[in-house]
């Protein structure tokens, strides 16, 4: 019988997000691709260090119960089978139910999201995760940490920028243009005209279905507690916070914290969220973040295209 994929909340993640492969990149980029493969065939029983979105991904996979396997990650990675063996080791060895796996010797692996269903691709590296986004798959670089997962907390909570990641940037491009006013008079008249579609709506949309099926469980018993929290940290201010509300109930989806900042930085109000992911399309705002909370740059969008 076949596996019921499109069932699934799926996630696509790199070898590169999962784990800390520096010391792994760094023989590569030097001595090229065959003292690479020798290198990872002499390490392969050495267990790699977990990566940015380590945290994110065993909290999710967390989800799963014997009765209800939800929540499925798929590696995608830029090594053959061969070389990419001592990954799955470090899964096995981590206890992450991750089994399913797509090898591709180089290539960039975003182009078989579709086959498995994904949501979204995480990955370490800038230029896979650009060109992934270019033909329009949702994609995200996870940035460099220093984050330290506290295990006793068993919340999941993740956190969105608005304009450029859950929706276009058409509003956003009139903002980049520096004329404030301008954008506030254009949000206000619009504000009953939900925004299209940004690049990881389905994404938001599938982990706000995951949120109401824990909502369904506490219902079903009081004495559950909802772990998915999801917040929404924007530059918007009044006037320009309606629009986003609106765009809200058109899809229907509950956030439980939005942050509308007017300028203010990020990083004072996700220090009290404490996301364990942060997805924003400016490397500005990710830069304020990531050092202290797992943050990943959408590269969507005008503001991005002039860089």
């Amino acid at each position: 019988m076949p596996f019921d994929i499109e069932s699934k909340f799926v996630i696509a993640v790199a070898s590169s997000a999962l784990f800390d492969l520096t010391e792994s990149d760094h023989v590569f980029r030097e001595h090229g691709q065959e003292v690479y493969r020798e290198y990872q065939r002499e390490q392969e029983n050495e267990i790699l260090t977990p990566g940015v979105a380590y945290p994110l991904i065993k909290r999710l996979l967390s989800i799963n119960t014997p009765q209800d396997q939800i929540v499925e990650v798929i590696l995608l990675s830029r090594n053959d089978p061969d070389t990419g063996l001592r990954v799955f080791k470090s899964i096995e060895k981590y206890g992450l139910t991750i089994s399913r796996a797509v090898f591709v010797t180089g290539s960039n692996p975003f182009k078989y999201m579709t086959a498995f269903n994904a949501s979204l691709f995480l990955s370490g590296n800038p230029d896979d995760v650009k060109e992934a986004v270019e033909h329009g798959y949702p994609a995200g670089c996870i940035y460099p940490s220093d984050y330290v997962d506290n295990e006793e907390d068993n919340e999941i909570r993740l956190a969105f920028d608005f304009d450029g990641v859950i929706a276009d940037d058409s509003a956003e491009s009139i903002f980049q243009g520096g004329a404030l006013d301008s954008f506030h008079s254009h949000e206000k008249e619009f504000a009953s005209q939900p925004l299209p579609a940004g690049p990881l709506l389905r994404f938001f949309t599938e982990i706000s279905k995951l949120q109401q099926r824990e909502i369904l469980k506490n219902q079903n018993d009081p004495d559950y507690k909802p772990r998915i929290r999801i917040a929404i940290a924007t530059a918007r201010n009044a006037p320009a916070h309606e629009r986003v509300i609106t765009t809200l109930r058109k899809l229907d989806i509950r956030v439980d914290e939005a942050f509308f900042l007017g300028g203010i930085e990020k990083i004072r109000v996700l220090s009290v969220f404490m996301p364990h992911i942060f997805f924003d399309d400016q490397v500005g705002h990710i830069e304020g973040v990531a050092r202290t909370f797992p943050s990943v740059h959408v590269p969507f969008g005008d503001v991005n295209k002039r860089k």
